[in-house]
């Protein structure tokens, strides 16, 4: 087995994250531009935190190309509120291209063909192509410096949830309807439709 030290070259240190952590569900955060024009990303590094109050996070790393805070970053600072939508085999196409490094107040909805609804609580717009939207709150955001590779832990408290009823059954979200896909390592893409089963060995399971 091989060792490594984590005091090199920053993206030696990703390769390694992104390889190992599999698969990384992804957050698709909407949020609102200083003219209100609409902005829309990808992160793979998203996880949920808390279930009451409901909390999930999400961690943009400073541009590599420029050295600079993201878009989405930007705006969450300024607007406290953010919409998470989520990726399935049906939008995973036009989901990649709204990754595309636009100028800032181009709208990936628009250049991605996706297409925004109203949210019932925050200003960001929600995705129609995702099957489930979390409209947010910020609660905290962590930095951990301001060089490109370095991250921010953000999370939102979320004060909404939508999902579309046929991914329902007695409250649950069907896996085989909802089609979920993650992020792998380099251009990897990840399906959800291969699964298997373990009983698990705590005293209580809320997910039974």
């Amino acid at each position: 087995m091989k060792s490594f030290n984590t005091d090199g070259e920053f993206k030696d240190n990703y390769k390694f994250l992104i390889g190992s952590i599999l698969p990384r569900p992804i957050a698709v955060v909407s949020t609102v531009n200083t003219d209100g024009s609409n902005n829309l990303a990808p992160f793979s590094f998203f996880t949920g935190v808390s279930a009451k109050p409901m909390i999930v996070g999400f961690s943009p790393l400073i541009r590599t190309s420029t050295g600079e805070k993201k878009d989405t970053v930007v705006n969450i600072e300024r607007e406290k509120e953010f919409v998470i939508n989520f990726v399935t085999e049906a939008n995973a196409e036009k989901i990649n291209l709204a990754s595309t490094e636009l100028p800032y107040g181009e709208d990936e909805f628009v250049f991605s063909g996706l297409t925004t609804l109203d949210s019932e609580v925050v200003k960001a717009k929600r995705l129609k192509e995702s099957p489930i939207h979390f409209e947010c709150r910020l609660r905290d955001i962590l930095s951990y410096g301001d060089i490109p590779g370095t991250g921010r832990f953000i999370t939102g408290e979320v004060v909404k949830i939508h999902v579309d009823e046929k991914l329902l059954d007695s409250g649950r979200i069907l896996t085989d309807v909802f089609k979920p896909v993650g992020r792998g390592a380099g251009n990897d893409w990840i399906h959800c439709d291969h699964r298997f089963q373990m009983e698990r060995l705590m005293k209580a399971q809320i997910q039974k």
